[in-house]
């Protein structure tokens, strides 16, 4: 369930099974700070072509969507369809971004940060960069967990457990989509408290064992190109897939510009 929150309306736009929030970067970030104040757990999660095509066919991720807190653009072909419907999105909302300028909020506002996923090492990284970064930053705790942890409710159990002492207010989950959605689905009725932040690669940025497309090819669109190059052998597939989101869009600009207005 949504957070209890007096979080002011937002519109938003519809995208295939996705209804995403026409926000800008700085609105998104206090409309987030909003939620760590509340006394209830949220989820923030940032659609890209991928979640997209992905929702057409996978129902637990539609539930995901369907009780997300906050729906954010992450992928360019996201603003580029919102040109061509009724709610222009105004900019991007990434993960990669929205991670190191929470913290820098955090600090400043005297949050506590817990950081999960990553390989062995990553989240620690992450962590003493940004603490290097944003002087007085609070981390509440780190964990990498183990490949298939989601399956092992040993597992789940102790980081719930460990998340929950914590006190965090902003939890970082970057453990591969849609995973990372799914386990913060599954899990955010046991907390009490903390907005959860659906981040993947953030946590690779933060840490610099990964390094982010320039700016320019980010703003171009381009960083999906910049991404393939690194990994060519794991993404091909996916990026041929998520093709299909052409079809997503085309089909959601018949629905609003034609559909709607029949009489």
């Amino acid at each position: 369930m949504p957070a209890a929150t007096s979080l002011p309306p937002c519109p938003r736009l519809t995208l295939g099974h996705a209804r995403i929030h026409v926000t800008d970067f700085e609105q998104t970030v206090e409309r987030i700070l909003q939620l760590a104040r509340a006394s209830a757990p949220a989820m923030v999660v940032t659609p890209n072509a991928d979640h997209l095509v992905l929702l057409e066919t996978h129902a637990g991720l539609q539930a995901v969507y369907a009780d997300a807190d906050l729906v954010v653009p992450d992928g360019m072909p996201v603003i580029w369809a919102s040109r061509l419907l009724r709610h222009r999105l105004k900019e991007r909302v990434t993960g990669a971004d929205l991670m190191p300028r929470l913290c820098a909020a955090a600090a400043e506002h005297q949050l506590r940060v817990y950081i999960l996923g990553g390989m062995p090492g990553v989240a620690d990284m992450a962590a003493r960069r940004l603490i290097a970064t944003n002087p007085g930053l609070q981390i509440a705790g780190t964990y990498s967990p183990p490949f298939g942890f989601e399956h092992d409710p040993a597992e789940n159990d102790g980081i719930v457990a460990a998340i929950r002492k914590s006190g965090a207010d902003l939890i970082f989950v970057g453990v591969g989509a849609p995973k990372q959605e799914l386990w913060i689905h599954r899990h955010l009725g046991r907390f009490d408290k903390g907005v959860f932040l659906a981040v993947g690669a953030a946590l690779d940025f933060c840490a610099g064992s990964a390094r982010r497309a320039p700016r320019w090819m980010r703003a171009s669109g381009l960083e999906w190109f910049y991404r393939w190059q690194q990994d060519p052998g794991r993404l091909t597939s996916r990026y041929v897939r998520d093709l299909y989101v052409l079809v997503l869009i085309a089909r959601e600009v018949y629905r609003q510009r034609w559909v709607h207005r029949a009489p």
